[in-house]
């Protein structure tokens, strides 16, 4: 067992990446400051492999993520760039005065309108913004709502960021802006300039260096960066300078698109374009790539949002949608997180990324469907493949697809729950229910479900921990700890902590999707979009990406049954 810290730096880029990363600073935030201790040594997060220490200029100990961040200035809202960690006191007292000196200590920041208009009670809402839908039994949404905020009230990610930053850590973009049409990053290319050469890459360069060398055993690097806009460009930039000054290192990165809704058609093909390219350069360029989000597909037209059956979210919502990315890729980057742990980023994604393999999707049960005294082999033996868990990489359903390789997490079932609690005597309703552990029951429920997959999995006790301001969009089928109820609660519980089911996933049915959304590109006429090509990348350029990403759909295709013919007839 390792017992060292294996430190990981954090890059995120863009606003919707801003968003993903809040809350899951928040999550990480939550589990170091309850005062639960961890059930096992061998369960215990190590938080320095994402955190640092550090001291204020009057001395008192810090605790912040190693994180660069990229975004523009409007995007921060009040957020300064230099942070509130360091600032020295008496900065602003004029030398020259001789006379008595009174300190004057400003009030912290109010929370957010926006934030508290969402804590209020309001029509049919729960007390924290949510539509208290109609639920059919199960908990199942009939029909995700309205949006319930306006756009232009929508939360910023400073509005919802708990933890302190580093003064290193964030790098505001000057050039564009998210308000006025002209000047939006919204191309590929734009993204790409921006680090071509001038003050951003040299700063960035800087404060990587600054990172990189304070660290013991550096295991690589997350890279969080939006992918419909133009900082997949600037993603694609940074994944190719990691790739270029830390050879060896690991590189996971996720590219994020928010829940879409319906936009001006050049908007559209935009994203396309971005996604593509972001697809091809990042994968091509990282040890895993995983596209995060909540909408149907990839395509032109993304469908409707992906409905969790006990959570009762906003599309429209970032502040929602992001936290359910946040959670879930917590969960997801646990294994190489632990105290004792062999498991290293690189470990974990070599297991998903051979024969060409780069790409993986995301999949997760948030929360975990299980009652609170009911056992894992009877909650596992009552769900159905395609129940276990929901896509969140805009795939469609690939519950039905083969799998090549998976990386599973189940974490927030105790001791007690993890093996079968029928009476001595009684016949065990299946096989899962004669595993003597927790991990075996993990292990061959995935193995039934998937006999010809390579399976990496991992049983916790600890649950995931929830603290303000993150959403309390649950089900009122949901108790406290975020384990189901056999009616739902007049009141809904404030859920403190969930389990969650979560898994990357080298997914045969990856081929259709990368296979279909190449097709529709190749079926759009270029010429009508000049001005994305005018912004920095060249048509045959492009053209020669789609070749890439058909060759990097063909890496999953089992068998010539998968398509009707090879034959690009494009």
């Amino acid at each position: 067992m390792s017992s060292g810290v294996r430190e990981v730096v954090t890059l995120q880029l863009g606003h919707y990446a801003g968003s993903v990363g809040a809350h899951w600073w928040g999550l990480q935030e939550a589990l170091f400051l309850s005062n639960s201790p961890a059930s096992d040594l061998d369960e215990a997060i190590q938080h320095d492999v994402l955190f640092r220490t550090g001291r204020t200029m009057q001395g008192c100990e810090t605790f912040t993520p190693r994180l660069i961040l990229m975004d523009l200035k409007e995007s921060l809202a009040t957020l300064k760039q230099e942070g509130y960690l360091y600032e020295d006191p008496q900065k602003n007292i004029p030398i020259a005065w001789k006379g008595n000196l009174t300190t004057h200590q400003q009030d912290p920041v109010p929370p957010s309108p926006i934030l508290e208009r969402l804590e209020q009670p309001q029509g049919d809402r729960f007390s924290n913004g949510d539509v208290a839908s109609k639920r059919l039994p199960g908990g199942k949404p009939q029909q995700l709502g309205k949006p319930l905020v306006p756009e232009r009230l929508a939360p910023a990610w400073t509005d919802f960021l708990r933890t302190k930053l580093h003064p290193r850590t964030i790098l505001t973009i000057h050039e564009y802006n998210r308000e006025e049409e002209s000047s939006r990053l919204e191309a590929f290319g734009q993204g790409e300039k921006l680090l071509q050469d001038g003050r951003y890459l040299e700063e960035l360069e800087d404060r990587l260096h600054f990172y990189v060398e304070e660290c013991d055993y550096l295991q690589g690097f997350q890279l969080l960066c939006d992918l419909h806009n133009g900082f997949s460009g600037v993603g694609s930039k940074v994944a190719e300078l990691l790739q270029d000054e830390y050879a060896g290192k690991g590189i996971l990165t996720c590219g994020l698109t928010p829940v879409l809704q319906s936009s001006l058609p050049h908007r559209n093909f935009y994203r396309l374009m971005n996604t593509a390219l972001g697809i091809v350069r990042l994968s091509s360029q990282s040890s895993l790539f995983c596209p995060l989000s909540l909408n149907g597909s990839l395509g032109l037209k993304p469908g409707g949002p992906v409905a969790l059956p006990y959570l009762q979210y906003e599309p429209s919502l970032d502040y929602h949608t992001s936290a359910i990315l946040a959670t879930a890729l917590d969960t997801l980057t646990v294994p190489y997180r632990l105290q004792n742990s062999d498991i290293t980023m690189s470990n974990l994604t070599e297991t998903l990324n051979f024969s060409g393999r780069k790409v993986a999707e995301a999949s997760a049960a948030l929360p975990f469907s299980v009652a609170k005294d009911q056992s894992l082999p009877d909650a596992l033996y009552n769900q159905q493949p395609s129940a276990a868990w929901c896509p969140l990489s805009s795939c469609g359903d690939q519950s039905d697809a083969s799998c090549f390789a998976q990386s599973v997490v189940l974490r927030g079932i105790g001791k007690r729950q993890q093996v079968s609690n029928a009476p001595p005597g009684t016949e065990p309703k299946s096989i899962l229910h004669m595993c003597e552990t927790g991990q075996e029951v993990l292990a061959r429920y995935l193995h039934t479900v998937s006999p010809r997959t390579l399976s990496t999995s991992l049983l916790l006790q600890g649950p995931c921990k929830l603290l303000a301001p993150y959403p309390q969009f649950f089900s009122p089928f949901l108790n406290k700890y975020g384990f189901l109820l056999e009616k739902p609660l007049y009141c809904p519980a404030k859920v403190e902590s969930i389990p969650i089911l979560a898994a990357f996933r080298s997914s045969a049915g990856l081929y259709r999707t990368l296979d279909d959304f190449c097709r529709e590109l190749r079926g759009t006429d270029l010429r009508r979009w000049a001005s994305f090509f005018s912004a920095g990348v060249e048509m045959d350029d492009f053209r020669e990406a789609l070749d890439e990403l058909r060759t990097l759909s063909l890496c999953y295709k089992k068998s010539s049954l998968d398509e009707n013919s090879d034959d690009d007839t494009d």
